[in-house]
């Protein structure tokens, strides 16, 4: 339990906490990502899909209760990133009380800023999308239930987009520098496997191509 602990409370712990909840929310944001191009499918295959995620698990489990456990578990590994992404640059912080003038690794310190920045950015839209598109708090047309309608509603408007757009630019360069050092971190990265750079750069474009079709789509009037 001791080592344990110890371990928890080290950078390499707090780096392995940081890494595997970081791949645990990528696989949310791909499957996220499936399941908003069932736009392209149509009403039915959309607003089917969303409604298959709140009965999942009947009858054993009520309406949204599979639902609401999967998101508890979301919350917690967003807390358990933000918490260790936190506590890994006090430390950093910490053992460097003096900034250098000028740092040596120029990359990894425009990289580590941008993370930081770029996860709040993104922490902000996280926000701001369930206002839209989930509680319909700031959608001046959302319809409850109607997830078509309401992606179709709300991407035609340009400055909704193009907030999105801004947001999923972020979400690209974080998934970019991330899932690199989360390869890194659980030892994948290996001087064999430089492709890790590849792989990174290649599920950002993926990502980023695959959040911003439907809305570009939706805009320019493909779906409709």
């Amino acid at each position: 339990m001791r080592r344990l602990l110890a371990f928890i409370k080290s950078s390499v712990g707090k780096k392995f906490a940081m890494a595997v909840s970081g791949l645990l929310l990528l696989g949310f944001v791909v499957a996220h990502m499936a399941g908003n191009l069932k736009v392209f499918q149509g009403a039915e295959k959309l607003n089917g899909y969303a409604e298959f995620l709140r009965e999942v698990g009947a009858p054993i489990f009520g309406h949204g209760e599979i639902l609401w456990i999967f998101r508890a578990g979301l919350i917690l590994a967003v807390a358990v990133h933000i918490v260790s992404a936190i506590q890994l640059t006090a430390q950093a912080k910490a053992a460097r009380p003096i900034a250098y003038r000028r740092s040596v690794h120029l990359e990894d310190s425009y990289a580590s800023r941008t993370m930081r920045w770029g996860g709040v950015i993104i922490a902000a839209f996280i926000v701001y999308h369930l206002l839209h598109l989930t509680w319909g708090t700031v959608h001046n047309e959302f319809v409850t239930g109607d997830v078509y309608h309401n992606m179709i509603t709300g991407f035609q408007v340009l400055p909704v987009t193009l907030a999105y757009t801004v947001a999923t630019g972020f979400l690209g360069f974080h998934l970019y520098h991330g899932v690199w050092s989360a390869l890194q971190t659980l030892g994948i990265n290996h001087s064999r496997l430089n492709g890790a750079r590849l792989m990174s750069a290649g599920v950002a474009i993926v990502i980023v191509v695959g959040y911003l079709s439907a809305p570009f789509a939706i805009l320019f009037g493909v779906v409709e």
